[in-house]
């Protein structure tokens, strides 16, 4: 999708606070049909401007006590792509980013406690082929947690929709 108009980010600024809000309420503060809302949010999900949906699970309901980042050295920076689908075979790692700076890899993950976390490190982390070293962080409270900022169009991405129109 090459265009998001200024409709569109109202539209993302509206369900990116509560995703389960009726197309009609979003129309309702949008001053549209809710016809038009379904047609939008379609063709976003479509170009992939949304990407998913859902629920957010609150880990500690679950027993996951503790939240872990794992900075991650490998042997090689290129390995990255051969060990990424070891860290989707655990299913406490939440999320896996190849990255710039002291690690090749940072990884989120939550464990039921300091044993569990252990365990993950020594049994699973530590013993994927190429990783030669990992420091935990352990997060101690999540303070922020939100989607990106819904930004405005640029001043250039403004002058641009205004001679199409």
């Amino acid at each position: 999708m090459d265009k998001i108009d200024k409709l569109d980010r109202q539209i993302l600024e509206i369900i990116s606070h509560n995703a389960r809000i009726p197309f009609r309420d979003v129309a309702e503060r949008c001053g549209v049909s809710r016809a038009a809302i379904h047609q939008r949010v379609q063709r976003m999900i479509e170009n992939q401007v949304i990407v998913g949906s859902g629920y957010n699970v609150n880990p500690k309901v679950l027993g996951y006590a503790s939240s872990a980042y794992i900075g991650v050295k490998l042997e090689k920076g290129s390995m990255y792509r051969n060990v990424i689908p070891d860290f989707a075979k655990i299913p406490e790692v939440t999320e896996c980013h190849f990255t710039t700076g002291p690690y090749t890899l940072l990884v989120k993950l939550y464990a039921r406690d300091n044993e569990h976390l252990m365990d993950l490190l020594n049994n699973y982390i530590q013993e994927i082929p190429g990783v030669v070293a990992t420091e935990t962080m352990i997060s101690l409270s999540q303070g922020v947690k939100r989607e990106v900022p819904i930004l405005k169009p640029t001043e250039k991405e403004t002058i641009i929709k205004e001679d199409e129109e």
